[in-house]
Formats: structure tokens, sequence, C-alpha cells
């Protein structure tokens, strides 16, 4: 042990920075909060407007991250490879129908089981997070799925020398079972993950999306290709004979 006079002449009491945080390189200041009840999206909806209308001083800016940076991360890098899966599902049903027609038929449909999920999140509250997505991207697959099953099944009757028009009803209403049974069985599933916070997103999505999904299969697939394939009511083969009129004189030649 040695005197602290021995080593230094004075000392002096000082405050300054111990962590100087930097983001991108410029000094930042983060400012983190918790929402007591409910999911951190539901509060950020609360507070987005009110916070960036607080004027700022000169040479400052305002980013928003937490839950909202890595959704928005996950999103962008969610995008690049969705273009080439889409290109190949679209490649898939071309490949087993050998249709461009019947292609269109599947994908027409596609866009109609938003209405399903849109009035999902909009009847329990949820926000459309990065789940929600991923649960749109699963609904997508699931409705590909019935359609395929549906016009294939229409497909087999029309070669079997069914005329289109029959074909239809009866290849629909032969698959209304199987395709009912298959979204029932998944939206049963999905009930313990609508208070999950983490996955109720998700399962809204996809018990409301492919509820109406199998709606839209069932009644506008079936139109849909009617009219893509010019199929009209087949008219009866014999036409309906009029009744004789006792004022007019049949004659035999």
């Amino acid at each position: 042990m040695i005197p602290l006079s021995q080593v230094t002449s004075r000392a002096q009491v000082i405050s300054e920075d111990p962590i100087i945080v930097r983001r991108d390189r410029f000094n930042t200041l983060t400012i983190h909060a918790d929402p007591r009840t409910g999911l951190p999206s539901k509060l950020f909806n609360r507070v987005k407007l009110k916070i960036e209308a607080i004027e700022l001083p000169a040479g400052y800016a305002l980013e928003w991250g937490g839950e909202y940076e890595d959704s928005a991360n996950a999103r962008a890098a969610l995008a690049k490879p969705l273009p080439m899966a889409l290109a190949v599902r679209v490649l898939i049903v071309v490949c087993l129908f050998n249709s461009i027609r019947a292609t269109i038929v599947i994908w027409i449909i596609m866009p109609l089981a938003l209405i399903g999920v849109t009035s999902g999140l909009l009847i329990t509250g949820t926000p459309f997070g990065f789940m929600a997505l991923l649960g749109i991207l699963s609904l997508a697959g699931e409705q590909i799925k019935n359609a395929i099953v549906v016009l294939s099944k229409i497909k087999t009757e029309v070669e079997s020398g069914k005329h289109p028009y029959h074909a239809i009803m009866d290849g629909s209403t032969a698959k209304v079972r199987p395709v009912m049974m298959v979204a029932l069985t998944t939206v049963l599933g999905m009930i313990p993950l609508l208070t999950d916070p983490f996955f109720g997103g998700m399962a809204v999505c996809v018990m409301f999306g492919l509820s109406f999904a199998c709606v839209v299969t069932m009644l506008i697939m079936p139109a849909i290709y009617a009219i893509i394939y010019p199929v009209e009511e087949p008219r009866s083969e014999s036409a309906p004979v009029a009744p004789n009129d006792p004022g007019t004189l049949d004659t035999v030649v």
C-alpha cells in the first residue's frame, strides 16, 4: 500500500456519461415503454400520431424501433423470396392441369379470401402483424389445395363423358364434404391459439380466411369455371310438341 499523494498531485470529482449509445454512428437516446395490458402493437397505434406530432429541435430525428422495427424487417426479408414462391405455385398448377385456363380459374379466386381475413381482423380487433402475414401465406396454400380438389373432380367428370354443365354441378357437390371437413378440423385446431399474444393474428387469419375460402371455392369457383370455359345449361333434346288446335284440319300425305 502506498499513499495516493505519491502518484498524483490532486484529485477532482467530475461527472460524465459513462456509456454513449450510438445507432448508425449517431448519438441516440432510446425511450422504452411496455403496455400494462394488451399487445405492444395496439399501444403503438395509440401513441404513434401523438409522438410524431412533437416538434424536435434542429439536428434531431425520430425513428421507431422495437416490435415495429422487427416486424418491418421480417416482412421485408419475407418479401424477397415471395415472388419466386408464387411462381413455383403457379407452375405446379399449370403442370398439374396442363391448362392456362384452369390455372386462371384457381388463381382468380385467391384474392377473395382476403375478405374473410379482413373481416376476422376487424371483428376480433387483431392488428395485422408479421404472424398474420404468415397466416395469409398458409391460407393461400390451403385454398389452392381445395380448389385443385374440386377442379380435378370437375375435369374427371368431363372426361368421363358428362356434359360440362352437369360435370360442374356433380363435381362441386361431390367435394363439399371433404373440403368442409378439412376446413372444420383446421379451424378447430386454431382455436387454442386465439388468445396467444404471438400466434393470435395467424390463428384469426387462418380461421376466418379458410372459412370464407371454402364458400368461395364451392360457390364462386364453379361459376368462374363456367365463364372461362363457356359452359351453358344444356337444352332438352326433344322440343315440346304443341297440342293440336281443334279448329285446324290435319292433312296426311
